[in-house]
């Protein structure tokens, strides 16, 4: 079936914010408009999803208070993550982890965190799936986004859960941040593509 000039458009925008996505670091203090977020988080649950499940559910913080806090509670836990991989083998170093300035939310003016109950073995997957939605939309909107890997464990204590509204039986599996970049972020290499079968 031929492409349409629509389709030739929205393919190649599609491809362009997939391009232009960087995991952002540095933020401007700007503060992001709930309905700037509401369009995120409606681009978010339209990701595919197995089972029809769509587990998700979100936490949205813009207190930059409460983010500090919940920075310095998970890089403790971090750091005793990342020394645990280190003993079994990855080495990478986390020494700005320690750092009493380093947040690990990296000033974004938004954390979104995107919860689920472990009902099937696909959630984890499909809350992935609408979080990469979420970043292509952000890049998209001319947003800065970062997952932010190192705050899950802090994020799925029962008092952090209870403060944040998570119910008991719901786990924070993708927190995102979302802001207004404040800089530049130089794409990254990528490896080609590692094909291990191919049959026409």
């Amino acid at each position: 079936m031929p492409l349409t000039a629509l389709d030739r458009s929205l393919r190649k925008n599609t491809l362009e914010a997939i391009n232009a996505r960087r995991s952002v670091r540095s933020y401007r203090p700007d503060e992001l408009e709930r309905s700037t977020i509401q369009t995120l988080l409606e681009a978010a649950v339209r990701a595919p999803t197995a089972m029809h499940e769509e587990p998700w559910a979100f936490v949205v913080i813009q207190d930059q208070a409460l983010l500090k806090r919940l920075s310095d509670l998970a890089k403790p836990l971090f750091v005793e993550e990342a020394r645990h991989r280190t003993v079994h083998g990855h080495s990478h170093s986390f020494d700005h982890f320690t750092r009493p300035d380093f947040n690990i939310f990296h000033g974004a003016d938004t954390l979104i965190i995107i919860c689920a109950r472990p009902t099937s073995q696909f959630v984890a997957a499909d809350c992935w799936l609408a979080a990469e939605n979420l970043m292509l939309a952000a890049t998209a909107a001319g947003l800065g986004s970062c997952v932010i890997g190192s705050a899950v464990a802090a994020l799925n204590i029962h008092k952090v859960k209870a403060e944040l509204g998570i119910p008991d039986d719901y786990s924070a599996i993708a927190p995102v941040v979302v802001g207004v970049p404040g800089g530049e972020t130089t794409a990254t290499s990528r490896k080609e593509p590692k094909i291990l079968f191919w049959k026409k």
